[in-house]
């Protein structure tokens, strides 16, 4: 018997026994064709191996395309490897970037600053940061839509809305609080991050188990340890789906944030058309909506657009008139032919022909008679465009709904300079990339150019700069018999620029001493007076010498730098201008051979 013939007969007989069909739930796949449309046939191998589809993308790529594809709603699938190869791309490589994020700041708190962190699964009180109570409160609404979809079994609408939600937590939450994450912004911010992230990343693993059952088993053996609470059960498969908590759902909030979300996609938009990098710093955005609800819930984000957008100021305004913003109508085609019928074209013109006020009452009211016919919001398309001449001159305009956005895109001097230095920093990092090196290796930055104002720029700059890089930045050719990890020659707004990446920090003094001649043969440290009358200085102590015999301890350098500076009281040193860490944790001052130390005198 087929299998069409066994679930007619089990029909039939349930119908006629029971008056009722055999089944509650009724789950029915559709075919999976090869990519040309026919059928998958042993005879003509048109479809790919699968033990090499899972070899090269791995099993949970594979899963993953499949549920988440036309199969699932009983329709047929055209296969595609490149879809499997995008679900990688698109889908794990940024979650698993997001969770690696985590656990290297993590692992950063813990070697920097000494701090021991076990997490709670759940959030016990609500925090203070705007965007985390946004993931929060999406999250739980995430595991509400996922737990009532999956008991009415519809599979199809689970997956897209999981996908959305890593989308969100990637490129919004992730990407807008790197800096918090990273504790740039101070230890409370940090730890509020990190116990919001915890909380998210732990409960979005037991969500995507039954649908990614490998990765997510990797990911759970990682954080399960960091949890606080009695030991967990030793796989994510023997746990149940969380439970959504109610009191963390703030619907206001997430509409702020998707108001936030639709303001930067638009003027992501107008610097692209205006070919404006976000390295580029801008003067102003406008934001123009009805509204005044929704301009506040955008001020409560405005640090957040601000930085995403790279935008000196934002202005809020529910005036249209003020800027010289004006509505127009297109007909809705499929809608007005079926209302006008003969007099269709007519009707289109009149439609064209509106006012922005009759636009306005359209909308308002939701009505408006027009050559003889009714007509209702749904009917027309409603599109934004400048009409003042001034504001054409300075903004570039962009619409979604009723949200108007106007970016200022008037060239500033001085913008255009802080945009050069971001082209630098970004060179830098993409060096640091290619060197294989880690956040945490000690370099040191040095620039040259030929060009006088590049060099201008780099030099007015450099505190932003090294900021950005995190190591020091020397405007100067290194010396002789440095050690040298890369250096590179490259073109930036046609001028010439070197950059030379340094093992360990190193000073001014070192790198261009007036002498021009090679660094000390034995080997030594650098040390920079970072307080008194003396600050900024920089002096070089031999850490041996000759070379291999007297090799100094850190007691030895410590007496050396009190007498070099003429300091009365016992001085301080330390490997960074933070006083983070103290030389001594290095262990022997060999290790720091080359590098810059920081002095301190006692107060």
């Amino acid at each position: 018997m087929t299998s069409a013939g066994w679930f007619y007969t089990l029909l039939v007989l349930s119908t006629a026994l029971f008056g009722q069909p055999p089944f509650k739930n009724l789950v029915v796949n559709g075919l999976v064709l090869a990519e040309d449309g026919q059928k998958m046939s042993k005879r003509k191998q048109n479809y790919p191996d699968p033990v090499e589809i899972v070899s090269l993308h791995g099993a949970d790529a594979l899963r993953l395309y499949l549920i988440n594809s036309p199969v699932v709603r009983a329709e047929t699938l055209k296969f595609k490897e490149a879809g499997v190869k995008d679900v990688v791309k698109d889908v794990f490589l940024p979650w698993f970037n997001a969770f690696r994020f985590f656990l290297q700041n993590v692992e950063r708190l813990q070697r920097e600053e000494h701090v021991a962190l076990a997490f709670s699964e759940r959030v016990h009180e609500l925090p203070r940061n705007v965007m985390d109570r946004w993931l929060l409160s999406c999250l739980q609404s995430l595991v509400r839509f996922v737990k009532a979809e999956m008991a009415a079994y519809r599979l199809y609408t689970v997956v897209p809305r999981l996908l959305r939600f890593i989308d969100g937590l990637t490129n919004w939450y992730v990407r807008s609080n790197r800096r918090r994450l990273k504790g740039e912004l101070g230890q409370r911010e940090c730890l509020a991050a990190l116990h919001t992230l915890f909380a998210v990343l732990y409960d979005l693993v037991r969500l995507m188990a039954p649908f990614v059952p490998f990765l997510t088993e990797f990911m759970y053996q990682r954080l399960h340890p960091l949890l606080d609470a009695a030991p967990q059960p030793e796989s994510v498969h023997f746990l149940l789906l969380p439970d959504a908590r109610e009191e963390l759902i703030e619907r206001d909030i997430e509409d702020a944030v998707e108001h936030m979300q639709t303001v930067v996609e638009l003027a992501r938009c107008l610097r692209d058309r205006r070919t404006l990098p976000l390295k580029y710093p801008l003067k102003e955005i406008v934001v123009i909506h009805k509204s005044q609800s929704a301009l506040d819930q955008l001020r409560s984000l405005e640090a957040y657009i601000l930085e995403e957008l790279n935008v000196r100021t934002m202005t809020l305004s529910t005036d249209r008139s003020r800027y010289g913003v004006r509505m127009h109508a297109e007909p809705d085609h499929p809608r007005l032919g079926g209302k006008a019928k003969a007099g269709f074209k007519e009707l289109c013109e009149h439609v064209r022909k509106l006012t922005d006020a009759q636009i306005e009452g359209l909308l308002a009211t939701g009505h408006l008679e027009l050559a003889g016919h009714s007509l209702e919001p749904e009917d027309i398309r409603v599109g934004f465009s400048l009409h003042s001449d001034e504001s054409k001159a300075r903004f570039e305009a962009h619409a979604r709904h009723s949200l108007f956005v106007l970016l200022d895109v008037v060239p500033d001097e001085a913008m255009q300079e802080e945009g050069v230095a971001r082209e630098v920093c970004n060179r830098i990092q993409r060096l640091r990339k290619e060197a294989k090196l880690q956040p945490a290796d000690a370099i040191s930055v040095c620039l040259h150019t030929p060009d006088d104002k590049l060099l201008a720029v780099i030099q007015k700059h450099l505190d932003m700069i090294a900021a950005n890089v995190k190591q020091p930045v020397l405007v100067a050719k290194p010396a002789a018999g440095m050690d040298v990890v890369v250096h590179k020659e490259m073109e930036l707004k046609k001028s010439q620029l070197s950059i030379t990446l340094l093992r360990g920090h190193v000073s001014s003094k070192q790198v261009s001493a007036p002498s021009g001649g090679p660094a000390p043969f034995c080997q030594f440290v650098n040390v920079e007076m970072c307080a008194g009358a003396k600050q900024g200085e920089v002096a070089t102590v031999l850490l041996e010498n000759p070379r291999g015999h007297g090799v100094l301890e850190w007691a030895h350098v410590h007496e050396l730098v009190r007498r070099i500076f003429a300091c009365s009281g016992r001085v301080h040193l330390y490997t960074d201008r933070e006083r983070r860490s103290s030389v001594e944790a290095g262990g022997s001052p060999l290790l720091l051979s080359g590098s810059c130390v920081f002095c301190f005198p006692s107060q």
